[in-house]
């Protein structure tokens, strides 16, 4: 464990999640407030290059390994809940039981004063048992950690709008790339969406409620809109042409996530949780965390306003985070083995070496704006049908892109990889969290050889997972020079394009 920055006796925050889109973004704010932070976190490694990782504290556990929470919970004033399986498997929401009741056993035996939790918005008068899976398992949640013996604060949201937020990103997608859309009928469900810095604002607000304060407050922004009424406005506020929608009921949530999957870079395996919940009507019922959070002037910021900062922050390049900063459900985490003969079997690769007429620098620039709108400099046909046959499969495709469009940092999504370690400079190594019948690495080098020429080299390195694995290896090993030969080559083409340098004679 990391220092827990150094704020003196300040009070401690214990933030889980803080590899995901709201945890990413709630650390800075709490630094900020004058509170010390600690992350609890299962891959710390991804945490490494957020700009705020020397002033917090980092822990390796997991919420539901009861050993590394109560070693976490050690001196912390407030812990925050923010992690979601998010229809992770068919026992998601016996993940989500668990875990809720050993972080509330965990804190109530280290005397944590307060928790926070940032959960689903409900419908009123609706059965528990018909809301889908997704908002019942975050209800519960709820409930289990208001009954832990802890005072807790819980935060019902519904759609949020911030830049890199998976609910912005369906209407962002959904309303740009389609002029004409034929739409489920969820279209017409009243909705009140709130912006992130408004749910940021009421976390680190919430850290000082009092002792006697236990239940839950809704929290929104100040208009209810149906999800049709969302895309009309964001057109609008993005300077396109007025939108066609026409609604068709005979659409269900499964269809029409697989629909959302289709136009957006969102998989349906994150859609489907979404877009059942759309299926009934999420307007708050009260407005009482303002006697706790009060609202400073200009909040809660309207929906016009949360759209046009996301989009300011998406053109700028400066998207903090993304739905996509956590792990998917299904993809691989496993490290790069350092043994060939790790876990007793067979570890392919394929390797590439090339001189190039260019700095070590500009190679490495063309390294690290790999992927997204750059592509992937080779047999771009190939790449798209890798992609959409990973998103029939349920795969998250080719289409997350990436945060930033010059830099990448660890834990980074980058089309359907993930960055796994990058040494400026010198190393990206990314993993694949495509749908494979193993775990596969890309690793690219920038590097110097002995005669101070500059060099690329690549590696694609497969770890297969019994006969399929061996079988896919072997069957896609004759298109590796089409492939990866062709990367190789105009990776060293697009670095001397960029900045040709006269290379030292031999």
């Amino acid at each position: 464990m990391t220092a827990d920055g150094d704020n003196g006796r300040a009070p401690l925050a214990l933030v889980t999640g803080a590899t995901g889109y709201i945890g990413g973004r709630l650390v800075p704010e709490l630094l900020a407030a004058g509170l010390r932070v600690r992350c609890l976190a299962r891959s710390p490694e991804r945490l490494r290059d957020h700009p705020w990782a020397g002033e917090a504290g980092i822990v390796r556990g997991d919420v539901t390994d009861a050993a590394s929470v109560a070693e976490a919970m050690r001196g912390v004033d407030v812990a925050y809940y923010l992690v979601h399986a998010l229809g992770r498997g068919k026992d998601f929401e016996e993940t989500d039981r668990r875990a809720a009741r050993i972080f509330g056993e965990r804190a109530r035996s280290a005397g944590v004063r307060r928790i926070v939790y940032l959960g689903g918005l409900t419908p009123a008068g609706v059965p528990e048992r018909e809301l889908s899976p997704h908002l019942r398992s975050r209800a519960e949640v709820g409930r289990i950690l208001l009954g832990s013996g802890v005072p807790t604060t819980v935060l019902r949201a519904a759609v949020v709008i911030g830049s890199g937020s998976v609910s912005f990103e369906m209407l962002r997608y959904l309303t740009e790339r389609l002029p004409v859309m034929v739409t489920p009928s969820w279209v017409h469900t009243r909705i009140q969406p709130v912006a992130v810095r408004d749910v940021l604002r009421a976390l680190v607000g919430s850290a000082g409620m009092p002792a006697d304060v236990n239940r839950s407050f809704d929290i929104g922004g100040p208009e209810v809109l149906t999800y049709r009424d969302m895309m009309i406005r964001y057109a609008t506020v993005a300077g396109l042409p007025r939108r066609l929608i026409l609604p068709v009921p005979v659409l269900t949530p499964g269809l029409s996530s697989h629909w959302v999957g289709l136009v957006t870079p969102v998989p349906a395996s994150i859609a489907r949780p979404l877009t059942e919940s759309l299926r009934h009507e999420v307007v708050c019922r009260e407005h009482d965390i303002a006697r706790y959070v009060p609202d400073p002037p200009g909040h809660p910021v309207g929906f016009d306003e949360a759209v046009r900062l996301a989009l300011r922050r998406v053109r700028d390049a400066q998207v903090t985070t993304r739905w996509s900063s956590a792990s998917l459900p299904g993809a691989p985490s496993d490290p790069l083995p350092t043994d060939p003969d790790w876990a007793g079997g067979s570890l392919y690769t394929d390797c590439r070496e090339r001189s190039v007429d260019a700095s070590r620098e500009a190679l490495w620039r063309v390294i690290e704006g790999i992927g997204g709108d750059n592509g992937w400099y080779s047999f771009p046909l190939a790449w798209a049908v890798r992609g959409w046959l990973d998103r029939l499969v349920g795969g998250v495709g080719l289409r997350r892109g990436r945060r930033d469009a010059a830099r990448l940092r660890v834990g980074d999504s980058l089309d359907f990889w993930r960055v796994e370690e990058i040494e400026p400079g010198r190393l990206l190594r990314l993993r694949a969290e495509m749908r494979l019948p193993g775990l596969a690495w890309l690793e690219m080098y920038a590097e110097t050889d002995g005669a101070g020429r500059t060099r690329y080299r690549q590696r694609a390195l497969f770890h297969p997972h019994g006969l399929l694995g061996q079988a896919y290896w072997w069957g896609v090993s004759p298109f590796h020079a089409v492939v990866f030969g062709g990367m190789a080559r105009n990776i060293a083409r697009a670095a001397a394009a960029e900045e040709p340098v006269p290379q030292t004679a031999v």
